[in-house]
């Protein structure tokens, strides 16, 4: 099942109260993470997308309130000499969440079937094996009882370029913007083709994609950080867990013990 990325594009404002929405969904998502970690349970979050399209920021703020020993954030870039030596899915294997850890993947597995095929660092043959590959791979997570949240981040050609040159045009973000900036928005046609067949071939039941229209970031945001509270509310129990008896009983008697030296 593909996916039109042009449905994505409206750019819309936030309406309602941005700060309250985006403060509520993090403390959801810190409790969450709670569970998930007091239950022992494993999930990965995946955010693709465009360049300048809002990642960062989203991951920056999903992670806000969380416990930092419950998390990773896998920031991916190209793959070292020893690990094109081996099998593109190794460094991965080697990064996923342990029992109670969430694990945030900035780009991912996918580059295989993305920036790989585009600018030819993959063979034909090796990124269209890969859609097979990717599925197993995922299908493999979640039958093993990881919950998958991939989510895609879209801007259009014009939001993309303007951000980019305003993060020229600050010395504070100018480190963000690399040639290959570059060399990606010249050749967006080939990426879009790229990206119609990523999610034609791996928009499956198991690890559904999420588009999220970043040509606004405020709703951008909200909608990401939904998405994977949401994803986690149906992964781990959405309630505080139970009080142990023996420390209920340990707090008991040392709530008595206080008041009766006070």
């Amino acid at each position: 099942m593909t996916i039109d990325l042009s449905d994505y594009e409206a750019g819309e404002k936030y309406k309602g109260d941005y700060e309250s929405a985006l403060a509520e969904l993090q403390e959801r998502i810190s409790h969450l993470l709670v569970s998930l970690h007091l239950h022992g349970r494993r999930a990965i979050v995946v955010a693709e997308g465009w360049d300048a399209a809002g990642k960062g920021g989203a991951i920056q703020r999903m992670t806000a309130k969380c416990d930092p020993r419950h998390y990773k954030v896998w920031p991916i870039s190209a793959p070292s000499e020893g690990e094109k030596a081996r099998h593109y899915l190794w460094r991965f294997w080697n990064r996923l969440p342990r029992d109670g850890e969430l694990a945030i993947f900035d780009r991912s597995w996918y580059g295989r079937v993305l920036v790989e095929r585009v600018e030819g660092f993959a063979k034909e043959e090796a990124w269209r094996r890969a859609y097979d590959e990717i599925n197993e791979f995922e299908a493999q997570q979640t039958s093993d009882g990881t919950r998958i949240v991939k989510l895609f981040f879209h801007v259009t050609d014009e939001t993309q370029r303007k951000r980019i040159e305003a993060r020229l045009g600050d010395p504070w973000k100018r480190w963000k913007v690399t040639q290959e900036d570059f060399r990606n928005i010249r050749r967006r046609d080939d990426y879009l083709a790229a990206m119609k067949d990523m999610f034609r071939e791996t928009n499956t039941r198991w690890a559904p994609w999420t588009v999220i229209d970043g040509n606004n970031k405020k709703p951008a945001r909200i909608a990401a950080l939904d998405a994977v509270a949401k994803a986690l509310a149906g992964h781990v129990p959405g309630k505080p867990p139970k009080v142990r008896p023996e420390m209920e009983q340990a707090a008991q008697e040392y709530l008595e013990g206080r008041g009766g030296s006070a």
